[in-house]
Order: C-alpha cells, then sequence, then structure tokens
C-alpha cells in the first residue's frame, strides 16, 4: 500500500566480538512516527554481516509501509558506499548480501541509501533492539 508519508528505514547490527555473537535490527518511520521495529539473533558472525541483514530484514518489513520511495538510513559508512557503489565489494560473503539487498530493492519504485551518525534518534533506537536481542540470546544460553 503506497501512501504520500515518507518512509524511512532506520537499521543497525551490532556483534560482540568481530565475529561474535551478532543481531541485528530495524526500525520504520512514516510521517514522523515510529510504526514499526523489529531485531533477531543471527548467531556469531561480523558486524558488517549484522548491518546487511538489517537492511535485508528491514525491506522485508518495509514493503507493508511503501512501495514508493524508501530511504534507508544506516550508521555503516562502509555498507553505505558498497551499496551506492563507492566502494567496491570485495569479499564474496557480502557480495551475496548485497545482491540479496538489490533484488528487495525492486519491491520499491526508488531506494535511497543515506550514512547517518550512530547517535542519530532513530539508530540509538535499533542499536538499542539490537543489545536487548543479543542480551537476551546470552541469557538464554
Amino acid at each position: 500500500m503506497a501512501t504520500a508519508d515518507p518512509v524511512t528505514l532506520y537499521t543497525d547490527g551490532a556483534s560482540r566480538g568481530n565475529p561474535g555473537d551478532a543481531a541485528w535490527a530495524y526500525v520504520i518511520v512514516r510521517g514522523g512516527s515510529v510504526v514499526a521495529g523489529s531485531s533477531g539473533f543471527i548467531g556469531k558472525t561480523t558486524n558488517n554481516v549484522a548491518e546487511y541483514h538489517a537492511i535485508i530484514n528491514g525491506l522485508k518489513a518495509a514493503r507493508a509501509f511503501t512501495r514508493d520511495r524508501l530511504t534507508v538510513r544506516s550508521d555503516s559508512e562502509l555498507v553505505v558506499r558498497q551499496l551506492t557503489g563507492r566502494y567496491r565489494i570485495t569479499k564474496d560473503h557480502l557480495a551475496a548480501l548485497a545482491d540479496e539487498v538489490r533484488q528487495r530493492m525492486r519491491d520499491f519504485a526508488e531506494v535511497r541509501f543515506e550514512n547517518v551518525p550512530r547517535e542519530h534518534p532513530c539508530i540509538c533506537v535499533a542499536d538499542r533492539l539490537c543489545n536487548e536481542t543479543l542480551d537476551a540470546e546470552r541469557g538464554a544460553a
């Protein structure tokens, strides 16, 4: 369902150790209000892999809020620059994740990626979701 209100996807990935226990999270904002958010545990991997998983899962969820324009904001300069073509992707496993992002982008008329500081309030929410997921996983182990 398309909407006139702008939709922004904020994403974050976290890894305790690199590689280490990792989680992804996203927050979707439409018209200035948070309309969705989620996180998940992905096991032992790198922070960059977690950042890609955050975008992939966020793109899946954002389809429920728009099929038009979507802005994706992340504090991962590397991932944003890889997805915008500013940096080459030299690692095969990251190239595969970038390909999945590109496939998911086809669900939207336009997707724009922006790097934002980790202090951005919505990135802080996504970071908190990652840490809560990692804490819960540690408690379950």
